[in-house]
């Protein structure tokens, strides 16, 4: 994917700090963002090496809004994730996903509404769907390709993301054991059908994080990898928090903890501000 020159500076994780008291993994203690929406940080108890947080925002999409701001849609350059939260109206954003050398096509298939960013479906089996038109239908619809066909379901969502899969929808972790770590961005569903928006800055192997992942009680039952590196994003505006965070270390890109900016991506999933 294109790696793209820093340019935003990192808001002070302090204002979190105030607000949000680190939680353990046996007792979570969430803050309301907005309505639907809720927030919490886990000490992941990790090695003094990279001893971290994970950052977790919990949406329920049947009280708060989903949506996606594409570069492509909007005709616009990449912005940093609080850029996007800025531009377009959102209280939280996220990377979608990896993207191509274009600068702005997802790795993976990608649409919204008659939008479609890349109309490519490749090898990756996790999909996560939002907003259907329907009212029978979840208002977050998470599919595996490899263990169902939802295409004909699938055209009934406004927002359709295709990414690489970390947990399959029975809670199993399909990477195998890899000496590779990053900074990690990551997008989950739970056993209630909420969505969870991840971040780690700590470099993990993708393996080891997600058996912690499934042993955190955060109910999680699928996830798809969004982005690692120092271009793994999560930005929070809402409720007095100003947060942005980035990540850093990735093996064989960026193999230390000095990035301290967020960097431009094209695409962000985001939750629509109230305000």
């Amino acid at each position: 994917m294109t790696r793209v020159q820093a340019v935003f500076v990192i808001a002070a994780i302090l204002v979190l700090n105030a607000a949000l008291t680190p939680a353990s993994a046996g007792e979570l203690s969430w803050q309301r963002v907005q309505r639907g929406v809720e927030l919490t940080s886990i000490d992941l108890q990790a090695p003094p090496q990279q001893r971290d947080r994970l950052y977790v925002v919990r949406v329920d999409p049947a009280r708060a809004k989903l949506t996606v701001a594409l570069a492509s849609e909007k005709k616009t350059a990449p912005q940093t994730a609080a850029e996007w939260c800025r531009t377009s109206k959102l209280a939280v954003a996220i990377n979608l996903g990896m993207f191509q050398t274009d600068g702005q096509s997802n790795v993976g298939y990608l649409r919204h509404g008659s939008h479609t960013n890349n109309p490519r479906w490749n090898d990756y089996n996790s999909v996560l769907a939002l907003n259907p038109s329907g009212g029978s239908d979840p208002p977050a619809l998470w599919v595996d390709r490899d263990q169902t066909n939802a295409i004909q379901q699938l055209a009934r969502y406004d927002v359709v993301i295709q990414n690489l899969r970390l947990l399959a929808r029975d809670k199993r972790n399909v990477w195998a054991k890899s000496d590779r770590r990053w900074s990690e961005a990551a997008v989950a569903i739970d056993s209630t059908g909420r969505v969870l928006f991840l971040f780690a800055r700590a470099p993990h192997a993708m393996r080891e994080l997600n058996d912690l992942l499934l042993k955190l009680p955060l109910g999680i039952v699928a996830a798809m990898h969004v982005e690692g590196g120092p271009e793994a994003s999560l930005s929070i505006h809402a409720a007095g928090i100003d947060l942005d965070l980035n990540g850093s270390y990735e093996t064989g890109f960026w193999p230390d903890d000095t990035n301290q900016r967020q960097w431009p991506i094209p695409n962000v999933l985001g939750v629509v501000s109230e305000k």
